[in-house]
C-alpha cells in the first residue's frame, strides 16, 4: 500500500514512474499509466482520459490536448504520441508508435527471454511517432499504427486499421482503412 505522501505526490502530477502533468480541469485515471522515470505525459485542459498509457521504452513523450476524451483504450509508446484538441477516441482503440518486433526471425527470436529479464533490444524495431490532429473522432476498436498522422477533422470508423496517413476532413473505414467519404470543413 503506498504511503499517504506518495498518494499526494501522484495527484499533484509527481509520479515515481515519470513526469505526469494533468491540468486541474481535466480528469485522468493515473493508476492506468505504466511509465518509466524518464517518461513525460502532459494532459491539457478539460480533458477526460480513461485509457491505459504504457511505456515500452524509457523516455517516451505523450501529449494530449484540450477538451479531448479517450475512453478505455490503449496508448503504447516507445517514443512519441501526440493527440491534439477537441478529439473523441472511443473505447477499445489502440494507438502504437512502433512495430514491437522485427519481421526478421533472427532479430526477434530472443524477445520473450529478454522480456523475462526486463530487457528489450530496440536496435532493429521500427519506431515512428503518431500524431492525431485536432477535431478527430476515432471509433471503437480502431487501431492506429506507427508513423501515422490523422488529419484535422477526420473520422476513423469503428474497427478500422489505419496503416497510412488520413487526410483532413475525410472518413476512413476498413482493414486497411480507406477513404469512404469526404467531410465538409466548418465554414464551407
Amino acid at each position: 500500500m503506498p504511503s499517504l505522501n506518495r498518494i499526494k505526490q501522484l495527484w499533484r502530477g509527481v509520479s515515481p514512474w515519470g513526469a505526469v502533468t494533468v491540468h486541474p480541469s481535466s480528469r485522468a485515471k493515473r493508476y492506468r499509466f505504466f511509465l518509466n522515470e524518464s517518461d513525460v505525459v502532459r494532459i491539457g485542459e478539460q480533458s477526460v482520459i480513461e485509457c491505459k498509457i504504457m511505456s515500452d521504452r524509457a523516455g517516451i513523450d505523450v501529449q494530449i490536448g484540450n477538451r479531448t476524451f479517450i475512453g478505455a483504450s490503449l496508448l503504447v509508446a516507445a517514443e512519441k504520441i501526440v493527440i491534439g484538441n477537441d478529439i473523441l477516441i472511443s473505447w477499445g482503440v489502440t494507438i502504437v508508435d512502433h512495430d514491437s518486433h522485427n519481421l526478421d526471425w533472427e532479430y526477434r527470436q530472443h524477445d520473450v527471454v529478454q522480456w523475462g529479464r526486463g530487457e528489450k533490444n530496440w536496435d532493429h524495431v521500427t519506431i515512428r511517432p503518431v500524431t492525431i490532429c485536432d477535431k478527430v473522432w476515432i471509433g471503437f476498436g480502431a487501431s492506429i499504427l506507427k508513423g501515422i498522422t490523422v488529419g484535422e477533422g477526420a473520422i476513423v470508423a469503428a474497427n478500422s486499421v489505419v496503416t497510412k496517413d488520413v487526410a483532413p476532413w475525410t472518413v476512413v473505414a476498413g482493414n486497411p482503412a480507406r477513404i469512404v467519404r469526404q467531410l465538409k470543413k466548418p465554414g464551407e
